[in-house]
């Protein structure tokens, strides 16, 4: 449940975003106001080119805004470099991808040991936290598997081990069932619910599908830029 006596984790105001000039302008966001509190669990909701995937990348450090102001817990990121948005990125951010993004050649335990390599933590730590997250994912005895052994299922849950390992403040989830069909995507949607319920971490997803969006505390449509709707009924909610 989101923490009311808390800023917002996310807070977009007004943000713009603007690609090309003159005759080649794109307006992918058009003063977009979006807030994310922390320990919720919302869907991301829109047509293509609807801006959502914009609004995504920039609230991942992956883009940067023409104008407007993004908040997040409260502290102003908008204008930080490029170098400050990576390490941003890998300090309070986890992702999932529709594709999985394994290294192929790489066992599970070493797909998620992978973020914090990057952190620099210790190799008996950092095999010890990826065990537990693979555990937490239901992956034991998996661990030295290849993505090539596991099935699609189980490399998206390879996927999210690896970005809950590091415990990330807010959990980026792009389409994370598109490649599944309909009875693993069930199950990858509820390990995304006890992980939020359970564990307390926040999600934004991503998702064109209402029945995905329906394991959501918060359904939020984007159009043209903005929201147009917003709804609380997933069967999440709390």
């Amino acid at each position: 449940m989101a923490d009311d006596g808390a800023p917002p984790l996310v807070q977009l105001s007004g943000l713009s975003k603007v690609y090309g000039r003159g005759d080649a302008e794109v307006r992918a966001l058009d003063g977009l106001d979006l807030t994310i509190r922390r320990g919720e669990f919302v869907a991301i909701m829109g047509p293509s080119g609807s801006g959502k995937s914009t609004a995504m990348n920039i609230v991942g450090y992956l883009d940067t805004p023409s104008s407007g102001q993004y908040l997040f817990d409260g502290v102003p990121v908008q204008s930080v470099s490029r170098e400050q948005r990576t390490l941003l990125r890998r300090t309070f951010l986890g992702f999932v991808f529709q594709g999985y993004n394994l290294l192929s050649r790489s066992t599970a335990i070493e797909n998620v040991e992978l973020p914090l390599t990057y952190r620099g933590v210790g190799g008996k730590a950092r095999r010890d936290m990826a065990r537990r997250a693979l555990q937490r994912v239901g992956l034991e005895g998996r661990e030295h598997h290849l993505p090539s052994q596991l099935s699609g299922g189980q490399q998206q849950r390879v996927a999210i081990a690896r970005a809950i390992v590091t415990n990330p403040a807010l959990l980026l989830a792009d389409e994370p069932t598109g490649n599944l069909d309909t009875a693993r995507a069930r199950d990858i949607m509820s390990l995304l619910v006890e992980l939020n319920r359970d564990d307390g971490i926040t999600i934004a997803m991503v998702t064109h599908e209402p029945d995905m969006a329906a394991y959501c505390q918060r359904q939020i449509r984007i159009v043209d830029g903005k929201i147009s709707a917003e709804t609380m009924e997933g069967a999440n909610a709390a």
